[in-house]
């Protein structure tokens, strides 16, 4: 069984029709409805103060902006894409794969991340629909996502939860959430992935909300935005 096969079997995602977070009003009611699930959460909300809707425009670009933020602080990969979105005006797959390798080393992109940008833009231009994925169950989703090479499971998650508006998504992957939701219950040393995925599940069918949630309190606690770039705003 491949890696994208093994990671769908183990999804625990809701399966019901999706009800896409599109603005500020979705926001605010998956977070009255969370802290009515886990009252521990009222605080959280309290301090965390604005939890922003951090929604993407669906396609190549959005991808290609979290893929750059893989593994680098929230400062760095805005300054390294926005190189890249001088470099390559517009960002479209063909321009990304006519581009050249001179262009990845000046925007200051890794080897890997250049690896997935091309592999991105080539399933793109032999007719990946970025856009359909956002309609798609997520487990539909994540199996197409995370079965381009350099596209892991924390990448199509956050596109999914930016792009495709998907109310019911925790990357429990990310540092900053594993932080920030260690720090807000009391919980130490930090939980892990595996322990985090088991948290986040009381929180269905708003785990899309908790996470934004959770980057806020973040930044608000450690003064400085742990979330991943949201891209192009819708």
């Amino acid at each position: 069984m491949c890696f994208a096969d093994c990671y769908v079997a183990g999804l625990k995602l809701t399966r019901h029709a999706m009800r896409r977070i599109s603005n500020i009003d979705d926001i605010n009611r998956g977070l009255d409805e969370l802290c009515a699930i886990d009252p521990r959460l009222a605080a959280v909300r309290e301090l965390a103060g604005e939890v922003p809707l951090r929604l993407s425009e669906p396609g190549f670009e959005s991808l290609a902006s979290i893929i750059v933020s893989q593994q680098v602080s929230t400062a760095s990969a805005k300054a390294i894409f926005g190189r890249l979105t001088v470099l390559v005006d517009p960002l479209t797959p063909q321009a990304l794969l006519e581009a050249g390798e001179g262009v990845f080393r000046e925007a200051g992109l890794s080897r890997p991340k250049q690896r997935a940008l091309l592999a991105v833009a080539g399933a793109a231009a032999e007719g990946l629909d970025l856009h359909g994925l956002c309609r798609l169950d997520a487990r539909e989703a994540m199996a197409s996502l995370v079965a381009i090479p350099g596209i892991g499971p924390w990448t199509a998650e956050v596109y999914l939860l930016f792009a495709a508006g998907h109310p019911d998504i925790f990357p429990a992957r990310d540092v900053a959430l594993q932080s920030a939701v260690g720090h807000a219950l009391g919980i130490d040393p930090r939980p892990g992935e595996k322990a985090l995925i088991r948290l986040a599940e009381s929180w269905t069918p708003w785990r899309g909300v908790a996470s934004r949630l959770f980057w806020a309190y973040y930044r608000v606690t450690r003064g400085r935005d742990g979330a991943p770039p949201a891209g192009n705003p819708a």
